[in-house]
């Protein structure tokens, strides 16, 4: 500092600080050899406080108002009393300007992700970022636990110590506040207020005031993230038959087209599984319907467009099986094999309650045709023919 400087600073007689920047906390009033007259103006505004330093020692923290630097008006400077006018005078002294305002839009968020046991995904790795708001509120405090003797202290300066403050706690805060994952979104709100809550006193050791804290957005893992969109997109299929009619609609009325390949072979697997089996069907119902006449040949009894031969062998015939009244009670179904050794053991008689599927109501074992053979009573002589 020049000559010029020290003369000047000697008569100026006005200490303020008007802050043209958006993240300065602390300005220290700077004068040549730190020397303040006696009876010059301190202007503090609204926004700021100024604390004053004697020696080494803070005198006094002054709010919003014009200040006149007397011992009258000071009398937390005790030391002021043996001042004396002009350039000779011994005082030494240091202004700290402390801006009152809220520093917002601060950023915080989890460098790693956090491990967190969620109730229906089990573990789960997560980040999370958002904002803070903070403000000076004990700048005597603030000064001697953070600024120091810096002569210009900002945001940048201190938001690395608050983000990994926030961070810690999160980890803790929503390890313990079982929420789950898919409800995060539904709770951000909640979810900051609490941690306000529970880091504001953290804050307050520095002499800052947490006014809030926002959740902006809770992130997992790309894989997880993939999974996540794969098990919403089958709820919404809902009908995974008729979202495949649907497709096979939709690609055939665009001729085809050339996007979603995967999907259309899909479709068109279930397209021909679903005409084989109509196919197999009407193979079925053609050669059940009787041997062709006499005389004629396959080819003309089926005719010109014969439908082809069945697919597959036709299924093996099931077995007869009765229920049977014993004591009031329907026992079965039985097979065949079981009723004759029923009938030796005397369970099973003739007047014997029976009924099967082919059956519309219980019968006699005797009468029904197809237990006769299991009393001993097989046909030895033909049946009379019919008339013709």
């Amino acid at each position: 500092m020049g000559l010029f400087d020290r003369l000047f600073g000697e008569f100026v007689d006005v200490i303020e600080w008007t802050d043209d920047s958006s993240n300065t906390m602390v300005y220290r009033f700077e004068r040549y050899g730190n020397e303040i007259k006696y009876g010059a103006k301190l202007i503090v505004r609204e926004s700021q406080y100024a604390v004053f330093v004697n020696e080494g020692q803070v005198a006094d923290v002054l709010g919003p108002g014009t200040w006149e630097l007397e011992t009258k008006n000071l009398p937390g400077i005790t030391t002021l009393q043996n001042w004396r006018h002009g350039f000779q005078s011994p005082f030494k002294a240091e202004v700290y300007f402390c801006s009152a305002r809220r520093f917002t839009d601060l950023k915080w968020g989890t460098k790693q992700p956090l491990m967190l046991r969620d109730k229906e995904f089990g573990g789960l790795r997560l980040r999370a970022f958002g904002t803070y708001t903070t403000r000076i509120v004990d700048p005597l405090v603030f000064i001697r636990e953070i600024v120091g003797t810096e002569g210009i202290f900002t945001t940048e300066e201190i938001s690395e110590q608050l983000r990994n403050l926030i961070t810690a706690r999160f980890a803790t805060i929503i390890g313990s506040a079982d929420i789950p994952i898919l409800d995060m979104a539904a709770n951000q709100d909640q979810l900051g207020e609490f941690l306000t809550e529970r880091i504001a006193p953290e804050f307050g050791e520095y002499g800052l005031e947490l006014t809030r804290l926002l959740v902006e957005s809770v992130s997992l893992p790309p894989a997880v993230n993939e999974a996540l969109d794969k098990r919403t997109a089958m709820g919404m299929t809902g009908n995974l038959d008729a979202y495949l009619k649907y497709q096979a609609g939709q690609g055939l009325e665009n001729g085809g087209g050339t996007g979603n390949d995967a999907i259309g072979m899909g479709v068109g697997m279930a397209m021909g599984r679903t005409m084989a089996e109509g196919v197999t069907a009407g193979s079925r119902a053609v050669g059940g319907a009787g041997p062709a006449p006499a005389g004629t040949t396959a080819g003309a009894a089926s005719g010109s467009a014969a439908a082809p031969g069945p697919a597959t062998p036709p299924p093996l015939s099931t077995p007869a099986r009765y229920h049977v009244a014993l004591d009031g009670q329907a026992s079965g179904p039985h097979e065949l094999e079981r009723l004759g050794q029923m009938i030796g053991t005397g369970q099973l008689k003739k007047d014997t309650l029976v009924w099967s599927p082919e059956m519309s109501d219980w019968a006699q074992a005797g009468e029904v045709a197809g237990l006769g053979s299991l009393f001993g009573e097989q046909r030895t002589t033909p049946p009379p023919l019919p008339p013709r």
